[in-house]
């Protein structure tokens, strides 16, 4: 396995050789252009509230201030956007990508048994930051009782042991 430095290093290399895909990147100015006052997420670089482990020119990593487990991070687009809905194909395609790259660097580290990913889409579902954010949470065998139904557990009446019933 790849040590989390060498990880990052590989992703710098390949972006800088123009490897992982021509892109149609946003500059400094813009995503500062499109953060939104006060927005948690939109204060990319203020190391009080975030603590970043990578970036790409489209979204960055940084470790969940209040982690569901070790290893908890979130995924997040540098501009402001509520809605993964809302972003565009090739910001889609840049989540995906580093929501894989996150994953390999947290392997590396803590070598989970497996992960939730989730989205809190609109405030029914959760979501008490108004800027999309993709949580990456780490799962260890044994973190719960019955793992069974993972995300459907928000939900009243999912008992798993009900299914099929």
């Amino acid at each position: 396995m790849l040590a989390e430095r060498q990880v990052i290093e590989s992703v710098v290399t390949c972006e800088a050789r123009g490897l992982m895909g021509q892109s149609a990147v946003m500059k400094n100015a813009e995503v500062a252009t499109a953060a939104q006052d006060g927005c948690l997420f939109c204060q990319i670089y203020d190391e009080s509230i975030n603590h970043l482990l990578t970036e790409s020119d489209l979204f960055y990593v940084r470790w969940d201030n209040y982690p569901a487990a070790e290893g908890h991070v979130e995924v997040v687009p540098k501009r402001h956007v509520e809605s993964y809905f809302d972003l565009t194909d090739e910001e889609a395609a840049e989540a995906y990508r580093m929501v894989k790259l996150a994953q390999r660097m947290l392997d590396s580290k803590y070598h989970p048994a497996g992960y939730t990913i989730g989205v809190n889409e609109g405030r029914a579902a959760g979501r008490t930051v108004d800027h999309l954010h993709i949580h990456l949470i780490p799962r260890y065998t044994g973190d719960v009782t019955d793992p069974r139904g993972g995300v459907r557990h928000v939900l009243p009446g999912t008992d798993p042991d009900q299914w099929g019933s």
